[in-house]
């Protein structure tokens, strides 16, 4: 089996894996960062959400010959003290309920708020579309996204 060298949570990393082995299985398995989840294996629900160079992409979807020389950030490289304002936003607004998908929304609103300071509804559905809660908890994520939005400007103030 070949060895793929990628940067994950700004760490070098070396996995030896089948090139078509999906990058999700990579995180999970060979590097145990198992807050990315398993969904639905058809890049439809949005749990295995990663940033690909800062953008939201869906690790199933990614085999490990494609993502080799990239730089990924998974839910654990977010923030190394879990205090990325996504993160505050979901606790202080008690969005997750099983929480089962709200690593892939917490990785997904951070890439919208990093293209958009103060998202509009429609910007937010618009991508909050792509996931999938089982619990119903998306009146709490919309609001957990604006309340992310001003944790973050009141950061960029500081």
């Amino acid at each position: 089996m070949p060895q793929y060298s990628l940067h994950i949570n700004g760490k070098l990393r070396s996995v030896i894996a089948e090139p078509d082995t999906p990058l999700l299985w990579v995180l999970r398995d060979e590097l145990n960062l198992t807050g990315t989840k398993y969904g639905c294996g058809v890049g439809v629900c949005g749990a295995c959400t990663v940033h690909e160079n800062s953008a939201a992409v869906r690790s199933c979807q990614i085999a490990i010959s494609a993502a080799a020389s990239k730089n990924y950030t998974t839910i654990e490289g977010l923030s190394s003290a879990g205090n990325h304002p996504c993160q505050q936003a979901w606790i202080e607004e008690d969005v997750a309920q099983c929480g089962f998908c709200q690593p892939g929304m917490i990785m997904e609103a951070a890439a919208l708020l990093r293209q958009h300071e103060s998202p509009s509804e429609t910007e937010i559905n618009q991508v909050m579309a792509q996931h999938v809660c089982r619990c119903g908890t998306y009146q709490r994520i919309r609001q957990a996204i604006h309340h992310a939005a001003g944790l973050s400007a009141d950061k960029a103030a500081e």
